[in-house]
């Protein structure tokens, strides 16, 4: 009996080992105006996704706005923390894990990275604003017992300008919710964070420039990624942390991967091949590292049927042959 329980105990730690092993496969999951529905969740499922990112929002006027407003009656209901918790259920419901992802919005689409205070006064206004924010969504992340909290999405002013006051939100975010921590740093920004050792993942929106040609190979792709992925490994190594692209995907047009991060309604050709390439690139060049946790694929409509199609040149992958491309990964990678 004790030698078949020491075998038991064996294949129970095998067992967790190959578990924890397994890759994120995840997609991003738009916030919409109206509830989730089953039909809904079965793409993602039918995508061999594992992981979507619920993504609550928050507001501020400009890039140097103190007050974030949030969970109001004026936003669309996946932006709420009752449309959130909506979200989390029905995924949970169909074996979906959920990186709960709450992101500030400016308006006019400022980047975040520059929110940046004038005083002393503003910068302690703000801090309360978005603790009062964040910590709303790490209470609920812990009521609906989401498998990771993502504390801030690509605010390298504020963390660079405000190092201590990231340190006690942190330990706060600790009290209330139970969970696996990350923040979603900007590509360019990584290795200016100074908290990565007090979270579980080191969180990067993986915009990397890669290729100037207009429709770049796999093999030219793989070739780009080479320096970046260089200084990601060697982040990982010295934190001991895995990578965790919390935001990854390019748009099926002309020059993709020359500015990835490009959200602009420019008209650059349609080059749904270039998205496909792309997106091959980046999951084989990454997913088989034992460093590297996986990823959230940029972005996933809830209405899948009205979503992307092949004239559009946005970065969903929906109706594009880039679905069927990481339809096709993720299922190798589960």
């Amino acid at each position: 009996m004790k030698k078949i329980g020491i075998l038991f105990l064996f294949c129970i730690q095998i067992s967790c080992s190959s578990q924890d092993k397994v890759k994120i496969n995840g997609l991003s999951f738009v916030s919409s105006r109206i509830e989730v529905a089953q039909e809904h969740i079965q793409e993602v499922v039918d995508l061999n996704a594992n992981h979507a990112a619920v993504m609550p929002f928050g507001f501020i006027r400009d890039l140097s706005s103190p007050e974030v407003t949030f969970n109001t009656e004026r936003q669309w209901f996946g932006e709420t923390k009752s449309g959130a918790k909506q979200y989390i259920e029905m995924l949970h419901k169909n074996n979906i894990a959920v990186m709960l992802k709450p992101q500030i919005w400016i308006w006019r689409g400022e980047f975040t990275g520059s929110l940046k205070m004038n005083s002393e006064e503003e910068w302690q206004t703000l801090e309360n604003s978005y603790s009062d924010f964040i910590l709303t969504y790490a209470k609920l992340a812990q009521e609906a017992h989401v498998e990771i909290l993502c504390i801030g999405t690509e605010l390298e002013q504020f963390v660079v300008n405000r190092p201590d006051y990231w340190m006690k939100l942190i330990l706060q975010i600790k009290d209330v919710y139970k969970g696996k921590l990350t923040y979603a740093s900007n590509w360019d920004e990584y290795k200016k964070v100074p908290f990565w050792k007090a979270l579980d993942y080191i969180g990067v929106d993986a915009y990397f420039p890669l290729s100037e040609e207009k429709s770049p190979s796999v093999a030219i792709l793989k070739v780009g990624w080479q320096k970046w992925k260089m200084g990601l490994a060697e982040i990982a190594k010295t934190t001991n942390r895995p990578i965790l692209f919390t935001e990854y995907g390019y748009r099926s047009m002309d020059y993709t991967a020359k500015k990835p991060w490009l959200v602009d309604r420019n008209d650059e050709n349609v080059n749904l091949e270039a998205q496909v390439n792309a997106t091959e690139a980046i999951i084989k060049e990454f997913w088989s590292e034992d460093w590297f946790a996986g990823g959230y694929v940029w972005k996933w409509f809830i209405d899948h049927k009205q979503s992307g199609g092949g004239t559009d040149n946005r970065f969903t992958p929906q109706n594009k042959p880039a679905e069927e491309t990481l339809r096709q990964l993720y299922k190798l990678n589960n």
